[in-house]
């Protein structure tokens, strides 16, 4: 079975910096973040994972990355996630 992973980073060198983010292949994701390949999250390296959600339907976890990105999605992960 094939899983499509939801993930929320946080950075290590800055505890207010989270990073949101899809993959299929969440160890080799993190260390594509962690090695500086993602100018979006190269700033604020290294990071952990703080939550990952693991999905079978490729569309609903896309759908819920897009949700977690939202301002009410935001609201939801700082509160639950």
């Amino acid at each position: 079975m094939k899983f499509y992973y939801v993930y929320i980073l946080q950075s290590d060198s800055d505890s207010e910096h989270f990073y949101t983010g899809f993959t299929e292949d969440l160890d080799s994701r993190l260390k594509a973040h962690n090695s500086g390949h993602s100018p979006h999250t190269s700033k604020y390296k290294p990071w952990h994972i703080k939550t990952s959600i693991a999905f079978t339907d490729r569309k609903k976890a896309l759908d819920f990355e897009s949700y977690l990105k939202s301002a009410s999605g935001r609201a939801f992960a700082k509160k639950r996630l």
